[in-house]
């Protein structure tokens, strides 16, 4: 079978984003059709200017991207001949602008093309969509114009006042710097905590009057504390894992519990004189079972994988990040060589906040779990889920394999480890979605005494699988649950250890890149296509950093947000980001008129602008008090922005210039003395703190100025060699040029770096000597040294060449030279040219 295509002598052109998915598509289709690729979007707005007539109803212009001129060259050829065209972008709203885009581009008339769309690259989804073409949905079209005008335009409305206030080349971003807020109020969650003490007293107890089970437990816990063969002395205590201590329990008959009332009051007290009046109370008391409950529970199994619940569990499972995962999930829907199938989309499309499953899904997962496992894996019907998000399009799918027979395993050998363990998270998810429940038996279990301050109660959780269900196939087990002895009311237990133990409150956890696009999904912030690029956008900017997989947010990104978000409250406020998001899905599904919805940011987002650049104050011109006091003057000493981060400078400056590092905590970092003398004048070294880095520097500074570079050891790097003579001259600025030594190797640079930059590759070396020594180098333009250079290539000659070469030196001699000096410049470029050509000039 072929997709339909109407009768005619020309083939039928389809044009699709990447070549992946081409080869993939070109499979299903017949002879009459021809895939080729866009390479993603063929116009964008130019990145020069805003290129959005803001006063013209913010009338966009858009430009051809640079890279994408030859393909679209290629697209125009092959269009001319096709007899018809087929769109087959990606369904969301970025693939609809770029089938949007390529009808502009390619200047074709609406009876010329159709659109084409489906949620997974297989022959019956291709065959479907092609059979029933659709026509392009510009309400998807107009929220992706809607969304890139509005990115556009606080981009290239505040960066510049950024730059002004704050430092050169910093951006803003519409739902970026709300991202970054997120983070940034976070760290000041965790810097404005104060840990409060509370104390737990823990009871182990055996259903035996065992004496040797206190030493034994206690050797138990000892055995993760032994002496290093190699150091000579005992590695840092760990303890074992929850999973570890409950095996060597259920070993030993016995359980563990928590004090958890006193005299019928619940038992959590905040000092260590109110758990040593009780501690001592129960230290020889007999106790006794008083209670025992056990119930039937059953886990059921998650939904099926959403792009922001798939990017959670791939953070958290797999270690991968938000983009890396968006990267794998891509090639997987794209297509991947199977050997003996040529290649095959995995999965269905990834950017989707539906849940839903389509009815031929069901059938396939039910099939293939009752034949796999068995009619108890099976329910009676199929497992279906809602959908949290209102904005949730149901005609879409959930993220699930496109064909659940190709289990992981048996493509495990074409895929890359990466692409195979987020895959077989895909598939395991998608058939755990429709089995069965888990069964547990959850049992609670109350312990007693008498004492002098009344009652106490320690009590015990645990649990037991007794069916595993959807469990089978997930792999998610409950390690850390503890199975509990046989006991029963009232039958004596003896206890092996009571011990009282001293906590904090822990401060609000940070973000790690799971939770943070759980947050961005529950406020509303961006939608699950946008994800990935805000978390990679908000790093490469350096406004958040992570630091053992956890966002902290830097200096700057905190003085960024601040200023934002007192001159700019609106576009910083969560629920107005949100608004906004509900405003592109109105648009898209309900067709708003998306220039007043832009009317409506920008009218009083502009007010905020003006009065920004008049009132907002320079972050290095503001000051906040600290804790220090100035060693060399004893005034108070302040935190300064600069360069580098924020830095404690002392109050009195200019009249005291002292200043020093302080860490991201805000604590001041005092010079460190090491063990390495300066090569310069014999002082000690110490470790400073710079925009790179730790380094040494010399305790005489600023006397002496030496610096050292550290290894990633910590271990000071042996000075560079000085650059040496080329005898080459510059031809910028007529210096010398000298070789100089990088990673990659040497190259000639300019000896009066960093005044001038001149950079040749050395393989040039040679070649300049003999030019130099012939009188050509260094040469009068920049353009001859570039042709002298092989930087710029040679047009290929044909008639024209003369004339056009001609003409352009004649538009710069009129700029710089009378007419007589044009004449002059016409004729010695026609005559360079022709030599160049081997033809007549014209």
């Amino acid at each position: 079978m072929t997709a339909k295509k109407t009768a005619s002598s020309g083939k039928s052109l389809v044009i699709v984003e990447s070549p992946a998915k081409a080869k993939t598509i070109n499979r299903y289709l017949g002879t009459g059709y021809k895939v080729l690729a866009s390479m993603g979007h063929i116009r964008d707005l130019p990145g020069k200017s805003m290129s959005v007539d803001i006063e013209n109803n913010f009338e966009p212009t858009y430009e051809i991207i640079p890279t994408r001129k030859k393909i679209l060259a290629n697209l125009k050829k092959e269009a001319k001949g096709a007899e018809m065209i087929y769109l087959a972008a990606d369904l969301d709203r970025e693939g609809e602008a770029i089938a949007w885009h390529l009808t502009e581009a390619l200047k074709i008339k609406p009876e010329q093309f159709r659109r084409v769309v489906f949620n997974s690259i297989t022959k019956s989804s291709i065959h479907q969509a092609f059979a029933n073409p659709l026509e392009l949905d510009i309400g998807k079209v107009n929220a992706q114009q809607a969304r890139r005008i509005l990115d556009r335009i606080v981009g290239y409305e505040i960066s510049p006042l950024l730059w002004k206030k704050v430092a050169r080349g910093l951006s803003a971003g519409r739902v970026q710097s709300v991202a970054v807020k997120l983070v940034v109020i976070k760290e000041r969650e965790i810097r404005a905590f104060v840990p409060e003490e509370y104390w737990k007293i823990s009871g182990l107890f055996c259903n035996s009057a065992r004496k040797d089970l206190n030493g034994k437990y206690q050797a138990f816990l000892d055995s993760f504390n032994v002496e290093d063969p190699e150091e000579g002395s005992k590695k840092k205590p760990t303890g074992p894992t929850q999973k570890q201590r409950n095996e060597w329990l259920m070993a030993h008959d016995s359980l563990e519990t928590q004090l958890a009332s006193v005299g019928g009051a619940s038992f959590r007290p905040d000092n260590q004189a109110d758990t040593e009046k009780v501690y001592k109370a129960i230290q020889s008391a007999p106790f006794k079972i008083k209670e025992i409950k056990t119930r039937r529970t059953q886990s059921r199994p998650s939904a099926p994988f959403i792009t922001s619940t798939l990017q959670q569990a791939s953070a958290n499972r797999l270690g991968y990040s938000t983009k890396n995962t968006m990267r794998l999930a891509q090639n997987l829907y794209e297509g991947i060589d199977i050997g003996g199938q040529g290649s095959v989309g995995l999965i269905t499309y990834m950017r989707t906040d539906s849940t839903n499953l389509a009815p031929e899904a069901l059938q396939m997962a039910r099939e293939f779990i009752g034949d796999a496992y068995g009619s108890d894996y099976l329910p009676e019907k199929a497992n279906y889920y809602g959908t949290k998000s209102k904005s949730a399009q149901e005609a879409h799918e959930a993220v699930r394999p496109t064909d659940v027979s190709i289990t992981p395993d048996s493509v495990k050998g074409d895929l890359t480890p990466q692409q195979h363990k987020l895959y077989e998270l895909i598939w395991q998810r998608f058939v755990a979605c429709q089995m069965t429940p888990a069964q547990w038996d959850v049992t609670s279990i109350r312990i007693s005494t008498e004492a002098e301050v009344g009652e106490v109660i320690f009590s015990a959780n645990g649990r037991k699988l007794v069916f595993d269900g959807f469990m089978r196939v997930s792999g998610l087990t409950s390690n850390g649950d503890q199975i509990l002895p046989d006991l029963h009311e009232g039958q004596d237990v003896f206890p092996i250890q009571i011990d009282p133990t001293q906590h904090f409150t822990s401060p609000p956890a940070r973000y790690t890149e799971a939770s943070l696009v759980k947050t961005l999904e529950s406020e509303g912030i961006g939608r699950p296509s946008t994800y990935a690029s805000i978390i990679s956008t908000i790093q490469d900017r350096d406004y958040v950093e992570q630091l053992d997989r956890k966002f902290h947010a830097t200096d700057l990104g905190i003085v960024v947000t601040e200023k934002l978000d007192d001159h700019f409250p609106r576009v910083m406020d969560l629920a107005f980001t949100r608004h906004m998001e509900e405003q592109l899905d109105k648009i898209e599904e309900m067709h708003l008129n998306w220039v007043e919805v832009l009317h409506e940011f920008y009218n009083p987002f502009k007010e905020n602008l003006d009065r920004a650049h008049e009132e907002m104050k320079h972050a290095k011109a503001e000051t906040q008090p600290s804790e220090y006091e100035c060693p060399e003057c004893k005034e108070p000493m302040v935190y300064r922005f600069g360069k580098n981060g924020r830095f404690l400078s002392c109050g009195a400056y200019p009249k005291c210039k002292f200043a020093s590092p302080c860490d991201r905590d805000g604590k001041m970092c005092k010079p460190e003395a090491t063990e390495h003398k300066c090569p310069n004048c014999g002082k000690d070294m110490i470790l400073r703190k710079g925009r790179f880095g730790t380094f040494l520097g010399c305790s005489d500074y600023p006397e002496c100025k030496t610096t050292q570079q550290l290894d990633k050891e910590g271990n000071p790097l042996p000075p560079k060699a000085p650059p040496k003579p080329s005898g080459i001259r510059c031809y910028k600025c007529e210096g010398d040029l000298v070789i100089r030594e990088s990673k990659r190797g040497p190259f000639l640079g300019c000896g009066r770096f960093p005044k001038c930059r001149t950079i040749i590759s050395m393989k040039q070396h040679e070649h300049l000597k003999e030019l130099q020594e012939k009188g050509i180098w260094p040469p009068k333009t920049f353009e001859e040294a570039d042709e002298l250079l092989g930087r710029k290539k040679k047009k290929a000659a044909d008639a024209d060449a003369p004339k056009k070469s001609a003409k352009k030196t004649v538009k710069k001699a009129v700029k710089k030279t009378a007419k007589k000096t044009v004449k002059k410049a016409v004729k010695k470029a026609v005559k360079k040219t022709v030599k160049k050509t081997d033809e007549p000039a014209e």
